[in-house]
Parts: C-alpha cells; structure tokens; sequence
C-alpha cells in the first residue's frame, strides 16, 4: 500500500469538527402547537445555551466518519499493490580506477558522476532508482528498485576501484533491470572504447576531463633468504618530462635483527615513457611502495604494498628402494634447491617423496625388465609444467618396461615418463646405465617436480596480484578454507587447485583454514590502462531509441473506488437520519 499524495490525508482533520457537531447541541427556539398528540415523542433538544451532551444517532455519525476517511483516501491516492507503476530508472555507472581520478582543477570524477545521476533521476521524474556498477563482473550498488532518496544517500559511499574491463555485460545487465524497449543511462569518463555493444535504449554521459598522471604500472617482490628484491615500474602519462621520486618503507621482518626498507630513488622520465627500478633490501617485512601525492590526479594507482614472497618451504622425504645411482643424483640436486628440507624419521609427514617403482612415493624412479637404451629422437609434452625448460639434446637414456599412466615422454614405443590419474610420476629410467644425471636435463625435471609439489601446498601460490586477476587458491579436502578481504568472506570451495574470480576490490586478502591465517596477499590498484588519463573527456550521447521507463506510461490515474464508497456512505447516512422520528 502507497500513496500518491499523502497530503491529501490532512482531510483526515475534518473528523474533529464532525464529532464536535455531533456533541454539541444548540438551544431552539420555542414552537407553539395546539396539542400535545402532535409530538410523536419526546423533545431532547437543549432547554439552556449550547452545551455538549451525549448524542444517540451512532449509526449516522459512524458512516459520516467512513465518507470522509474515503474521501480522504482519493485525495491521497491511495494505491494497493501498485508499487510497480511508480517510473524506475536505471543507471550503470563505470566502476573503472580511473573514475576515482581528481584533476588539478574541478571536482573528483566520482563527484560528477553522482551530479550526473543525480540529473537523469530529476530530468526522467523518476520515484525508484537502481544503480549497476560496470565492472570484470557487474554487481548491483543499489535496489533494485530502490526509493531515490536512499539510492543517492548510497550512492556517495561509491568508490569506484576497478580494472579496465568491457561495458558490455553490465550495459545488458541494466537493459534487462530496466525492461525491454526501456530508457536508461550510462554514466563513464569517456571516451568509449571502439566496439563496445551500447544498446540503442541507452543514453551515455560523458564527465572525464584530460590530466596528467604518474602511476606505478607494475610491482614485483621475491624474497631469497633474508634478501629481498623488489622490481617496479613507473609511467609518465604527462605532457612533459617529470622527475619522479620512488620511496620505500617498510619495518623489519624480526625485531630482534636490524634491516627494514627506507630508501628514496629518483628518476627522469619523458613525456608517455617508463622506467624500472630494481632496489634490495635485507630482512624485511611489508614494503610501501609510493610516488610523490602532490600533483597527482590519480593517487590509488602511485601506491603499493609488497608482502613478503619467500620460497616456500617444502619437506622431501627419499624412501629406501632406491639404487646407489638414483639416491646420489636425488640427493645432489635436493641439497642445492633452496627452500627444501629433508623429512626427518618419525618427524613430521614429507609433503613430496621418491622412492622406487612400486612403492607408495608421489615420484617414482626405476627401470625394472628388460632395458633399453635411447639417445632420440625423443618426444615430449612441453605444456606439461614437469617438462618446463628440459632440454634432451645429449642425453642417453636407458629404460625398461613401460610404466602406468599418460605417457609425457617417449622414445619409440618406450614411455620414458609418465603420470598416472593420482598424480603419481613414473620415471622409467636406469641412471647407472644413463647420462641423463650428468646433464642440464636432470636438475631442471627434479627441480620441476619441487617447484611442483610447493605448488600442491594449501596456500596461496601469488602473494601480489594486479587488479582483474583471478585468484588462485591451492586446498585441501579434509579442511574449510574461506578467502576474506574487504568484500567480506568468500568460502573456497574444491580441492586442489582452484581459481577464484577476480577480487572488484584491492586491498589485503586473508586465507583461512578452519578460521585459522596461513596466508595473505596483496591486490594491487595497479591497471596502466586506467592510469591514462589524457584521453578522458566529457559529453552526452542520447539514447538512438525513444523510449520511456519502466512504470512511467502510461499515466496512472486516481482509483475511483474512495468515490464510490464515499456515495454510498453518503446514501447510507441519509437514509438513516430521513428514517429517525422526527
């Protein structure tokens, strides 16, 4: 239930002097008759001046009061169930990094985004409001549907943030909010990229302004030891050449040693050009990394934070079984593998084992039956990540029957190597009779095998990521993992390796197991195609194809019913006072 014009309710006021009326009664002048049959009953009317008294015509009073709470209710419009002829307006605003731009002169680019909503919502005449914001995937700021006045109020805590990303799924997203054949508007900084689907219901408001910028394009972080190497790179989108100074802060990673980051470096760039900073710093803990403020039309994007990125520990454990020659070359690349610790007995689980053929270790290695020896031609599965940068040119390979699982590489109708559905690799190699350990082959498939079995810790595998990058999250099926960050909590769900989309916010994410932290990352407002912003400009392209909106025609007339009822309490009322004795 509404009402169209709840100032009509004032006619509710109108009771007070009906009810007065009918507890007042007013002194008659004395009538003169020739005999007392003439009265067909008693006289109550007031001997003395007016005065109030109890009345006896309840009925008549009664449907008296319902007239005019009808009438009142037509003068107000009353609406029952009519919510969806108020006019809704949709509107899509561009939730991109660069609408949080604040050039030199003039407001934030937000600030006009919100005027222009603002006017659409004034201009159309519009009584509901629904806000989408345009994003890697569009989301609902407010409603649908939502009163105007809450819409707006909403709308000032809008920060946009996101990544580069096409309009189109969001411009379809409000022509199905809006309805078929349905006006509603686009709000961005302009220009439109070429190729972008605007459906013809659409009108475009443009409230870019051209600036200069400085911005951090991309930042990178790896820790080795307690030595930590950081690599930025930082663009000029300004019309002339710019000294730039970088500073880095950051605390130690352990009180108890000294070290930290706190260093500035300056540097000289040209007009569209960028440059790369390399800097090291010793045992530290988060890194700040900022451009100057001042000047700056776009500060989000001169700002980093770089989390400690060390290798991740992983426990080896080597099963008996092996041959002499197996267990020597194994050992010779495991102790010079940073980050790998040999699992102790009776310690705790290794997370990655070799052992020999038929045994329960996640590598396997051996040649059992009837072997033979290869030097190629040898073909090999380069997409698998076991076989990333192995190289076989020199390499003698003797092996025997052929192992379980999709072959990766082969010899002939040899498997030399293979992965079964578990996961399990099968290395199907005599290195006594081999030069395969001797090469640069060696080294690079066990290191392979490593950098794979880090990858199967529950975890984290990125700790920095740019804007619009999905995340990728490793877990574990025995555990409950959720994701929580500034858009709140997001569980995890899956086992292994998973992919979750791409964060709409930047800020610090937090990966729990069992409501336990056992990582953290970083997303990065880093995005160089929104830190361009000399091609931002203002205007206004009307919709292609006239059409109204939702709810607004046809015209909603006043319902008829209050008339209607008001007539027959009128009716009802005179047929109660003209049958009373008079």
């Amino acid at each position: 239930m509404s009402f169209g014009f709840p100032v009509g309710l004032l006619a509710l006021s109108a009771l007070l002097p009906l009810a007065a009326a009918y507890f007042l009664r007013r002194r008659q002048r004395p009538r003169v008759v020739s005999a007392l049959f003439l009265w067909r009953s008693p006289s109550q009317r007031a001997q003395a001046g007016p005065r109030f008294e109890r009345f006896s015509r309840e009925a008549s009073l009664l449907f008296e009061a319902l007239a005019v709470l009808a009438a009142a209710l037509y003068l107000a419009d009353l609406r029952l169930g009519a919510q969806a002829d108020r006019p809704q307006l949709v509107v899509v605003v561009d939730g991109s990094l660069s609408m949080s731009a604040r050039p030199a002169r003039g407001k934030a680019t937000a600030d006009r985004a919100r005027e222009a909503v603002a006017r659409a919502v004034s201009g159309e005449g519009a009584a509901l409001l629904t806000v989408v914001e345009s994003g890697v995937h569009p989301r609902v700021l407010t409603g649908p549907r939502a009163p105007v006045v809450e819409a707006l109020a909403a709308l000032e805590k809008w920060k946009p943030l996101g990544a580069a990303h096409d309009f189109s799924p969001a411009l379809l997203f409000a022509l199905d909010l809006a309805g078929p054949g349905r006006r509603f508007w686009f709000v961005t900084d302009g220009p439109l990229p070429s190729g972008t689907a605007v459906p013809p219901e659409a009108g475009v408001v443009e409230v870019g302004e051209p600036a200069d910028n400085l911005a951090l394009v991309s930042a990178q972080r790896r820790d080795e030891a307690d030595l930590a190497q950081v690599t930025v790179r930082v663009a000029s989108f300004a019309a002339d050449a710019r000294s730039v100074e970088v500073s880095f802060h950051g605390p130690a990673a352990d009180g108890a040693r000294p070290g930290g980051a706190d260093r500035s470096e300056s540097l000289r760039l040209p007009p569209g050009e960028t440059a790369v900073l390399r800097v090291s710093f010793a045992n530290a803990g988060p890194i700040e990394v900022r451009l100057p403020l001042s000047d700056d039309a776009l500060v989000e994007d001169g700002k980093a934070t770089l989390l400690p990125a060390p290798v991740p520990e992983l426990r080896v454990g080597v099963l008996e079984g092996l041959g002499p020659a197996e267990k020597a070359a194994l050992e010779r690349v495991l102790d010079a593998t940073p980050g790998v610790r040999r699992a102790a007995a009776g310690g705790e689980p290794a997370e990655l084992t070799f052992g020999p053929r038929g045994s329960k270790a996640q590598v396997q290695i051996g040649a059992p039956g009837p072997q033979r020896s290869f030097v190629g031609p040898f073909v090999a599965e380069k997409a698998h990540p076991l076989l990333e940068d192995v190289g076989f040119g020199g390499v003698l390979w003797t092996a025997g029957d052929n192992p379980p699982g999709r072959p990766l590489v082969t010899a002939g109708s040899s498997v030399l190597l293979s992965e079964e559905e578990a996961g399990t690799v099968q290395m199907n190699i005599e290195l006594a009779r081999s030069n395969v350990q001797r090469t640069s082959a060696w080294p690079v498939l066990v290191g392979n095998a490593l950098r794979c079995g880090r990858r199967a810790k529950a975890g984290l595998p990125r700790h920095q990521l740019m804007l619009g990058e999905p995340v990728p999250v490793v877990t574990e099926a025995s555990a409950r993992f959720t994701l929580v960050g500034p858009e709140g909590e997001r569980p995890v769900l899956g086992a292994g390796a998973v992919q979750l989309p791409a964060p709409a916010v930047p800020g610090s994410y937090a990966l729990l197991r069992d409501g336990r932290e056992i990582d953290r990352l970083e997303v990065l407002t880093l995005d160089p195609r929104e830190s361009d912003l000399r091609g931002r400009a203002a205007g206004l392209i009307d919709p292609k194809r006239e059409a109204g909106l939702e709810g607004g025609a046809p015209e909603r007339r006043r319902a008829a019913w209050p008339l209607v009822l008001l007539l027959c309490l009128l009716l009802a009322d005179f047929w109660v006072t003209a049958r009373a004795p008079a």
